[in-house]
C-alpha cells in the first residue's frame, strides 16, 4: 500500500486529475446509486478552497505591496505600463469572445436563485460600498473587492515597517500558499466527486459544455499570444514583432506549459533575457515582478468563467458593465497567487460584480479545476512568455530612442 501511495504522489498533478475525472465518469455511468457518497469529496474540496481563498488574497496582495522597493534606476515604468496594458487588453478580448461565443455551465440545483443588479449605476454603487466594507466582515463574507482594497491600503501602510514585520507577512503568505497546495493536491478526489455529481444530476451531456469552455479559453489565449501581444510590441518598437514573440513562446512558453508555475519559470526567463542582451538591472526586477502582476492568461480565465456564470444565470450585461469587468479582471489577475489554479480563486471577485452569490461562484471555481488540466498550462505559458516579451519590448524601445541598432530578425 505504501509503495502504491508513493507512486501516486510521484505522478504529476495533471495525470492525477485526469485519473480522478475518468474514475468519476465511470462511477457515474456504472454505479450511480452505490457511489453516491463520492459527491461529498467535491463538496469538501470546494469548501476548503472557499474557506482559505479570502485570507490568501489578503496576505498575498498586502505582502507584495509592502515589500516593493522604490528609487532603483531601471526601465521599470515602461515595463509595468506594458504589463498592465497587456493584462487589460487580454481581459477585454476575453469579454468580447465570451459575447461572440457564449458558453453556459451546469451548476448545482438552486444556483439559479440569483437576483441580478438593475444596471451599471447599481453595480458601481455596490462596488464602492464593497470597497469600504469592514475588513473582518469582508473576510467572513468572502467580499473579495473589500479584501483587495484593504490589502492594498495595508500594504502601502506597511512599506516603512521593519524588515522583521515584512518577513512575518511573507512567511504567512508562504504558509497560506502551502496550505492551498495541500488542498490542490487533493484535487483529483475533489474533481472525481464534482464530475460524478455533475453527470448523475444532469447527465453525460453536461460534460460537452466543458469541451466548449476549453476551446473558448485556449482559443482566446492563442489570439492574445499571436495577435494582441504582437500588436502591442509593434507599437512599442516599430518593427516586425513576430521573431521575438515566437522566440519567447518557444523558449519560455513551452517550459511554463509543463511546469504550470510562473515562479518556477523565472530562471528560464532570466537566461532568455541574458541571451537577448537585455539590461540585467532591469530584467532581474521585471521578471520576478511579472510572475506576480503580468497575468494576461489569468485575466482571460477570470473574464470567461465569470461571464460563463453570467450566461448560465441569464443575467443581462451592458457595455459599460463589460468594460468594468475587463478592468476588474485585470486587477484581479494581478492578485492571482503563484500556485496552480491561482486565478480560479479570484473568480468570485469578478462574479460579485454581477451580484452572483459566493456559493455559486465557488461552483464555477470547481468547473475551472475540471478544465484546469489544459487551461492552467496554457494560462501559465501565456503569462510567463509575456514577461520576457514585454521586458524586451521596453528595452528595445529605449535602445531605439538612444539610436542603437535592434536586430529583431536574428533573435529567433
Amino acid at each position: 500500500m505504501g509503495k502504491l501511495l508513493n507512486k501516486w504522489n510521484q505522478m504529476s498533478l495533471v495525470k492525477r486529475i485526469l485519473i480522478g475525472m475518468i474514475i468519476g465518469i465511470i462511477l457515474a455511468i456504472t454505479v450511480p446509486q452505490q457511489a453516491k457518497s463520492v459527491t461529498i469529496l467535491g463538496s469538501l474540496f470546494v469548501g476548503a478552497l472557499k474557506s482559505i481563498a479570502p485570507v490568501l488574497v489578503l496576505f498575498l496582495v498586502m505582502g507584495a505591496i509592502s515589500q516593493h522597493k522604490s528609487g532603483q534606476q531601471t526601465n521599470m515604468k515602461s515595463i509595468i505600463v506594458l504589463y498592465l496594458l497587456g493584462t487589460f487588453l487580454a481581459g477585454l478580448v476575453a469579454v468580447i469572445t465570451s459575447f461572440i461565443f457564449p458558453v453556459s455551465l451546469t451548476l448545482a440545483a438552486g444556483a439559479k436563485d440569483v437576483t441580478p443588479p438593475g444596471g451599471v449605476v447599481e453595480v458601481l454603487k455596490a462596488l464602492l460600498l464593497n470597497l469600504v466594507d469592514n475588513p473582518i466582515k469582508a473576510l467572513f463574507n468572502a467580499n473579495y473587492i473589500g479584501i483587495l482594497s484593504w490589502a492594498v491600503l495595508l500594504g502601502l501602510a506597511l512599506k516603512n515597517a521593519a524588515d522583521s514585520t515584512k518577513s512575518m507577512i511573507s512567511n504567512f503568505s508562504d504558509a497560506l500558499s502551502q496550505m492551498v497546495m495541500w488542498v490542490i493536491n487533493l484535487a483529483p478526489l475533489g474533481i472525481m466527486g464534482l464530475v460524478f455529481d455533475s453527470i448523475v444530476t444532469s447527465g453525460i451531456g453536461s460534460l460537452l459544455s466543458y469541451g466548449k469552455l476549453i476551446l473558448l479559453l485556449v482559443g482566446t489565449m492563442i489570439f492574445v499570444a499571436v495577435v494582441v501581444n504582437p500588436l502591442i510590441v509593434y507599437l512599442t518598437i516599430r518593427q516586425n514583432p513576430f521573431p521575438l514573440v515566437f522566440k519567447c513562446l518557444k523558449e519560455s512558453g513551452i517550459t511554463a506549459f509543463f511546469t504550470r508555475s510562473s515562479a518556477a519559470n523565472i530562471p528560464v526567463n532570466m537566461r532568455l533575457c541574458e541571451k537577448l542582451g537585455l539590461d540585467k538591472d532591469t530584467y532581474s526586477v521585471s521578471i520576478p515582478l511579472g510572475a506576480t502582476i503580468n497575468m494576461a492568461g489569468a485575466a482571460v480565465t477570470i473574464s470567461i468563467l465569470s461571464l460563463a456564470a453570467v450566461h448560465t444565470l441569464g443575467i443581462k450585461v451592458d457595455i459599460p458593465t463589460a468594460i468594468i469587468l475587463s478592468v476588474l479582471s485585470a486587477i484581479s489577475a494581478c492578485g492571482a497567487s503563484g500556485v496552480a489554479g491561482g486565478s480560479l480563486l479570484l473568480i468570485p471577485l469578478a462574479c460579485s460584480l454581477f451580484g452572483i452569490q459566493n456559493d455559486v461562484a465557488m461552483q464555477v471555481v470547481g468547473v475551472g479545476f475540471i478544465v484546469g488540466v489544459i487551461q492552467d498550462s496554457c494560462e501559465t505559458a501565456l503569462n510567463s512568455s509575456t514577461d520576457v516579451l514585454f521586458t524586451a519590448a521596453a528595452e528595445f524601445r529605449k535602445w531605439r530612442k538612444e539610436g542603437k541598432k535592434i536586430d529583431i530578425k536574428n533573435v529567433a
